[in-house]
């Protein structure tokens, strides 16, 4: 079954954020998840890697086949919850363009998709490293680290670019929702309130 044969304001749509570690592809996607449910109309779910590891994910490692399935499960769920007329926001590292390309495919098929490209340079996200990741990287305790190890493959097919050494977590939701505003895809406010 594709997508429904209705307008952009009835049809689901997926928001992908991909970037480094570290660079603020999470805590974008939940503040975004929060001013979408504001908005209301319809019902907005998260896929965050770090769940989806633990749920749809589970048993995967971190070689690039893993991790190309990872984002592969990533994208088939977004595709459902986007065929039902939902909002589904991604958050992952994402790391290879392969299979970023094969979720916008899969995605696109059933409504909108918005690959969001969080695109904060290594050495701000290093600095930050909240979870000691990049530190045990470097003392090769971590393998296969994306952005140390691991390459990552930036894309050139982003709808958004976002860099938060720039841009502050409000107004990244906010170009975020400017432009699903543009496409039709959210209703005009009525009051530019929150």
């Amino acid at each position: 079954m594709t997508s429904c044969d209705c307008s952009r304001g009835e049809r689901g749509f997926a928001v992908f954020l991909t970037g480094l570690p570290a660079a603020g592809k999470s805590t974008i996607a939940n503040s975004l998840r929060v001013r979408l449910i504001e908005m209301g109309g319809r019902s907005v779910h998260l896929l965050d890697s770090d769940t989806v590891r633990k749920t749809l994910s589970f048993g995967l490692g971190f070689s690039s086949e893993d991790r190309n399935e990872n984002i592969r499960r990533m994208g088939d769920a977004a595709a459902e919850i986007t065929k039902s007329g939902r909002i589904g926001i991604c958050a992952a590292i994402a790391p290879y363009d392969v299979a970023r390309k094969e979720v916008r495919r899969v995605v696109s098929a059933a409504g909108g998709f918005f690959l969001v490209y969080i695109s904060t340079p290594a050495s701000v996200c290093e600095a930050r490293d909240p979870k000691g990741d990049y530190a045990r990287a470097r003392a090769r305790i971590l393998s296969n680290f994306t952005g140390i190890s691991d390459p990552y493959e930036p894309p050139d097919d982003a709808e958004i670019i976002i860099d938060t050494t720039e841009t502050s977590v409000e107004s990244a939701t906010e170009i975020i929702v400017s432009r699903l505003r543009a496409e039709g895809y959210v209703p005009r406010l009525k009051s530019a309130t929150h």
